[in-house]
């Protein structure tokens, strides 16, 4: 998948990320169409997906994940295709999965470097800014609004953004990680190495995370880190399989 850089925001592709639905009822079937989408989406077969995940939201009109996974694969052929068309739709069913679970992590992170690639950062800040304060508890805010502001090379407001995300939630793997890559980003490995650490346990040892830790107790032969690692929220990394959101 190719990268686009706009305004200094890398994007390999939208990921779209596993969870867990309810088991019944409608919930079940729309779960199982999104996990066919899923599978259709990493065999590169875009508008099989597209198909499924449509008929997801068509037996389960409420399924925000749905909205998300079909609004992320258009985002992904506007990308390939240069399709402008595509990138409008997408960010309707973006704003459409907003509309029915409105601290979806994900959906917020690709709202927003849509709006970037559009051109219209500042309206990206306002979305995140607006999250933050909307839901002054949730940490997965402070973690976005954070990658964003790094991305823009404001280091300095990411660090006390991701500093508050963890003081709400010390289990929240995706700051502890968005914190190392900060740290390592300035040169602090030895900080660095002890947070991703700390997402390493917290994230049942993935293998990305101990990865890095590999390359960092290895400086010399290490591998510089241009973006974020993969976790279960990260949507600005390189060459990431993409998973559905079920």
């Amino acid at each position: 998948m190719e990268e686009i850089t706009r305004a200094g925001v890398r994007l390999a592709s939208v990921l779209i990320l596993a969870a867990v639905a309810a088991s019944s009822g409608c919930n079940a079937v729309a779960t199982g169409y999104n996990m066919q989408g899923a599978r259709l989406y990493q065999q590169g077969q875009y508008y099989a997906a597209m198909e499924k995940f449509q008929a997801a939201m068509a037996n389960n009109s409420a399924d925000a994940n749905a909205y998300y996974n079909l609004a992320s694969t258009m985002h992904q052929l506007a990308a390939t295709q240069h399709d402008p068309n595509l990138l409008i739709q997408a960010e309707a069913l973006y704003n459409q999965c907003l509309d029915r679970n409105p601290n979806h992590p994900e959906c917020h992170r690709a709202l927003a470097v849509l709006l970037v690639q559009t051109d219209r950062s500042d309206r990206a800040f306002t979305l995140l800014k607006n999250w933050a304060m909307r839901s002054p508890q949730n940490a997965d805010a402070r973690v976005e609004l954070a990658r964003l502001y790094q991305e823009f090379g404001d280091s300095k407001t990411a660090e006390l953004q991701l500093q508050q995300a963890i003081q709400l939630d010390q289990q929240n793997t995706r700051a502890w990680t968005a914190m190392a890559h900060l740290r390592e980003s300035k040169g602090d490995t030895q900080q660095a190495m002890a947070n991703y650490q700390r997402a390493y346990v917290l994230n049942g040892y993935n293998p990305a995370l101990a990865q890095r830790i590999a390359a960092l107790n290895q400086p010399t032969s290490a591998t510089p880190l241009t973006a974020p690692l993969a976790d279960d929220g990260t949507r600005t990394v390189n060459n990431a399989p993409p998973q559905a959101r079920y």
